[in-house]
């Protein structure tokens, strides 16, 4: 189905990967979720706790399409504090895997100015295939 790509010689990644080969399937683009649950509410501030509930939302759209993490392979993390993120790796490390499992994307982590939601913290994107 997906399989991880490293380049000979290079140290195995942690939490991600560098390439994911994908077999031809359906294609599946989940748009930017952030921190609030599904009536739009936020129900923390606390930056792992939004990133918990972000990776629950993609989680209920892989469902809502017949799919599940293991068929992500791209995700785009866009979060308006890098101290943030660099400073909770142990909470969001566990937050993913409790969500995730150990399925490891292609992935980027951008620091943004501001995301359109004032309160959120992080919007993360995704593509999976099917």
């Amino acid at each position: 189905m997906h399989t991880s790509i490293l380049p000979e010689g290079w140290v195995q990644p942690k939490g991600y990967a560098n390439g994911v080969l994908a077999e031809p399937g359906r294609t599946l683009y989940i748009g930017g979720q952030i921190g609030w649950n599904e009536q739009t509410q936020f129900e923390t501030d606390d930056f792992v706790g939004q990133v918990r509930q972000a990776l629950l939302n993609i989680r209920a759209v892989l469902e809502a399409a017949g799919a599940g993490p293991e068929h992500m392979v791209r995700m785009t993390w866009y979060i308006t504090s890098k101290t943030d993120y660099t400073s909770n790796l142990k909470g969001v490390g566990q937050a993913y895997r409790e969500v995730m499992g150990k399925n490891f994307p292609a992935m980027s982590v951008v620091q943004v100015v501001a995301l359109v939601e004032d309160r959120a913290k992080v919007e993360i994107e995704v593509t999976a295939v099917l």
